[in-house]
């Protein structure tokens, strides 16, 4: 499929966006560190903190990113910016008021995966895109939308109440997106994506399906 912009324009749109933001991103990297402990360390209210620190990604991703920068090149960033603002929303309704999100690392098969996915996304992900020839400022920084996928697929491997599937839709197709522009402009280190998201759903939903017959 042919995109309306050149490699050299999507590149720019993080120049534009890691320097006008600046120094946000190392906000948003504190956000991840304090996220990182209330699951190793969780407390009465670090479920609704999570859950309000993962609503305030998707939507400064959709606002911001989006919305603010990825619309100069690409018209379709409308449609992508109300789909991450949406999900903003979906982890405030799920996470906050309706308290359907407890997050709590534990020692077994999700929260092994959950917490290397994590560290995928804040440390390995940009590593790679360094090694690869992406460096900053036109590189996509913690608080853009692929490494913060796999951030957001990692935690929510780390939930341990049953799972609404609903949450994993806008991720999950976002993914695919993400694994398709991989391809087309050379960010090699997005081919994750797709792999990451598939991982999560699967034992989501197997865990789910387990869960509930435990219920029954």
């Amino acid at each position: 499929m042919k995109t309306p912009f050149t490699v050299d324009q999507f590149l720019g749109v993080f120049r534009k966006y890691n320097l006008g933001v600046f120094p946000m991103q190392i906000s948003l990297y504190l956000l991840a560190v304090v996220v990182i402990y209330l699951t190793v360390k969780p407390s009465t209210r670090s479920d609704k903190i999570i859950s309000g620190i993962l609503a305030f990604f998707w939507l400064w991703m959709g606002i911001v990113y989006h919305l603010h920068y990825f619309t100069e090149i690409n018209n379709a960033a409308y449609l992508f910016g109300a789909f991450f603002v949406m999900q903003g929303f979906l982890f405030l309704i799920f996470g906050i008021f309706q308290y359907k999100l407890s997050f709590c690392f534990k020692v077994n098969r999700y929260g092994i995966t959950g917490i290397s996915l994590v560290i995928f996304a804040l440390f390995v992900y940009p590593i790679m895109g360094y090694f690869l020839g992406h460096i900053y400022p036109d590189s996509p920084t913690f608080g853009l939308p692929c490494p913060t996928t796999i951030f957001t697929f990692g935690l929510l491997l780390l939930t341990v109440k049953r799972f609404p599937p609903g949450l994993l839709i806008i991720p999950c197709l976002w993914s695919v997106i993400g694994f398709m522009a991989a391809f087309q402009f050379g960010i090699v280190e997005d081919t994750s994506l797709l792999l990451f998201g598939l991982t999560t759903v699967f034992l989501l939903l197997i865990r789910n399906r387990i869960e509930k017959r435990y219920q029954l």
